[in-house]
């Protein structure tokens, strides 16, 4: 790869260097981005991650972690970035000024680009205060202690609730049929219910879907409560409109997700920022946005991966990189942990309408990872054989 380039500032540009792209965000979209922008542009490019952590936190196997199935990956961001010649400021982005082409993180630092990629997430806040929340970054510490209280039948009813944006509803189900699983495997009774504002379990993503999910949770004896809107008081969960008070000993809850509110961006209420369908952002030449801080629906690492790519194509476009973007057409592909054998989902999204929808036993996509990513899937399970092919470390000696 070549080596990351200094940071270019845009007055007093000229036509021989390379196209500074600035990449605000240190997850999924933003790693794609980066990894897709070397791939297209190579040279002609040069890239800057402007993240806030040190580490990329793989984080999509985190609803097994309070089962012990699997533990959340860390990967440092330098190593990453230098494997695709990309230079790593840390700090998190505060404002950006598009006449310009400046941003300013929240320390203070000025820093000129070319392109701008938003690729910042969102923000986690509960929608309950008496509930467990789904946090995939705290999601091990938060539910272990509820499914140790499961396994031993002190908790013997449990509700799990979808707010009113259901944007990362996922979660929601693969929770609560790991729980009915794992209450299975110790001989422990437990009454699970989801209540949640769909129609029916997943209805967004299709019938075939919805219909195959609908049925595992049948199969689970977990108790769906569709078309529900929740309310939660001194422990008693109350659904609307017209719908029964639940007591559940215990309630998980996913949480209400924001946009981060970038000084300079628009945004809709809910702070997530609106962009084509080549990912500009509307209204400011040069700036774009991917992930899940952008205002389509579904939170997905998959749907992420996918704007990103298009991002890519359209910056490299910009830099004389000799592609043709098309506008992102999002196709789902996601792996839906059930406590036995997982199922792999395929949902084809146009107009915002499903006009494909289908469920695999086997995954239909290489690698095999639960998030399809087309450049950082790869990469990742790149890193994951050679750390597997190590020798152990010899014991220390006394």
């Amino acid at each position: 790869m070549p080596a990351p380039a200094a940071i270019p500032s845009v007055s007093g540009m000229n036509t021989d260097r390379p196209h500074h792209v600035l990449i605000a965000g240190g997850g999924v979209a933003a790693l794609e981005a980066m990894m897709a922008l070397r791939s297209i542009a190579g040279d002609r490019v040069a890239i800057t991650l402007l993240a806030s952590g040190r580490d990329f936190r793989h984080r999509p196997m985190a609803v097994a972690e309070p089962f012990a199935i699997a533990r959340t990956r860390h990967v440092a961001l330098a190593a990453v970035a230098a494997d695709f010649g990309a230079h790593v400021i840390a700090g998190a982005l505060e404002s950006v000024d598009p006449a310009a082409h400046s941003v300013r993180t929240r320390g203070g630092e000025q820093i000129d680009y070319d392109a701008l990629v938003i690729a910042c997430g969102t923000r986690m806040r509960p929608a309950f205060a008496d509930a467990h929340t789904i946090d995939d970054g705290e999601l091990g510490e938060t539910l272990r202690g509820l499914v140790r209280d499961v396994e031993q039948g002190f908790t013997r009813e449990i509700a799990f609730v979808a707010s009113t944006q259901a944007l990362w509803p996922l979660p929601l189900y693969e929770l609560a049929l790991m729980t009915a699983q794992r209450a299975y495997d110790m001989n422990a009774t437990v009454d699970i219910s989801i209540v949640s504002p769909e129609s029916a379990p997943l209805a967004l993503f299709g019938d075939a879907v919805s219909d195959e999910l609908a049925r595992l949770l049948d199969d689970a004896g977990i108790t769906f409560h569709g078309s529900s809107f929740a309310s939660l008081d001194h422990g008693e969960l109350t659904l609307r409109p017209g719908g029964p008070v639940l007591r559940p000993q215990r309630v998980v809850a996913l949480p209400l997700l924001e946009g981060r509110q970038i000084a300079g961006v628009p945004s809709d209420p809910h702070g997530f920022i609106p962009v084509t369908g080549l990912g500009e952002v509307l209204g400011l030449e040069g700036v774009y946005a991917a992930g899940d801080g952008t205002s389509y629906p579904i939170k997905h690492g998959g749907l992420a991966a996918q704007q990103a790519d298009v991002v890519a194509a359209a910056i490299a476009e910009r830099a004389g990189g000799g592609v043709a973007a098309e506008p992102w057409r999002p196709v789902l592909r996601g792996m839906l942990l059930t406590g036995g054998a997982p199922r792999f989902l395929e949902v084809e999204i146009a107009g915002g309408v499903v006009v494909r929808s289908q469920v695999s036993d086997v995954c239909p996509w290489e690698p095999a990872t639960k998030i399809a990513a087309r450049h950082l899937g790869p990469y990742l399970e790149r890193g994951e054989r050679a750390a597997a092919s190590r020798p152990p470390r010899s014991p220390a000696r006394a």
